[in-house]
């Protein structure tokens, strides 16, 4: 039933065979064999160590969630994106990308900038603080109440003189910038 003719080895024709190979390989092809069965054994030592091969399971893991979720794709995507940026940059655009950064390093990272955060900071959890009190009021004459209090017409008159010098000052950045 079977079409396959059948094949009878000895060791007769495994002989030839190895001496056949043994014809063809000259010592350069010899070294470079057995460098690679010498590799190859190293990695097959390597993968007995239980941390490489827990590390290769959840690896292995991962790489097949996320072809059913289809994220190696768009990792993949992600990859040719970066290479083809990296390719399509010049030395001058990176050159003034790094000089870019630079500056806005320079001009952001200053200790009053970080003080004005710290601060800012600060004064919001101050604020939520005293607006969880429990009993205050609300409504119009809780309202009415809470207007009268110096405190909270200091911090009117605040925000109103914060917002006009923050438009006037608006206005100069906006002159000074040359029209597209």
């Amino acid at each position: 039933m079977n079409d396959m003719p059948r094949v009878s080895t000895t060791a007769g024709d495994f002989a030839r065979l190895g001496e056949g190979v043994t014809n063809a390989l000259c010592d350069s092809m010899v070294e470079r064999l057995a460098s690679t069965a010498g590799n190859a054994m190293e990695m097959v030592d390597k993968f007995n160590d239980p941390d490489i091969k827990e590390g290769l399971f959840t690896l292995l893991d991962a790489v097949g969630n996320m072809q059913r979720t289809g994220v190696l794709q768009t990792v993949i995507d992600t990859l040719y994106l970066i290479h083809a940026v990296r390719s399509a940059a010049s030395d001058s655009m990176v050159e003034r990308l790094f000089a870019f950064i630079e500056h806005m390093v320079n001009n952001l990272a200053t200790e009053d900038l970080a003080t004005l955060a710290y601060e800012a900071k600060a004064a919001m959890e101050d604020a939520l603080d005293s607006c969880n009190i429990p009993g205050a009021g609300g409504g119009l004459f809780g309202t009415l109440r809470m207007v009268s209090q110096a405190e909270t017409q200091e911090a009117l008159r605040f925000l109103l003189a914060f917002s006009c010098s923050l438009r006037k000052r608006a206005v100069v950045i906006s002159k000074s910038t040359p029209a597209p």
